[in-house]
């Protein structure tokens, strides 16, 4: 991540699957698979906004 923490914005599960247009469970899966990066804290997820800029703006020739 070009940035350093404390410039760098967080998001939810419930807030990226909003953003992207599906359920919360696409984007564990994405999360689990490694797809799109998060980090832990507790019992949840926070996904930098910068990783779900580039999973959006993935061509879909790379996705699959």
């Amino acid at each position: 991540m070009p940035r350093d923490l404390s410039q760098m914005r967080f998001l939810t599960v419930a807030e990226v699957a909003s953003m992207m247009r599906v359920s919360n469970m696409t984007v564990y899966r994405l999360v689990h698979s490694g797809e799109l990066p998060a980090i832990r804290f507790g019992r949840s997820f926070r996904i930098p906004e910068s990783a779900v800029e580039q999973v959006i703006h993935k061509p879909m020739s790379d996705i699959g």
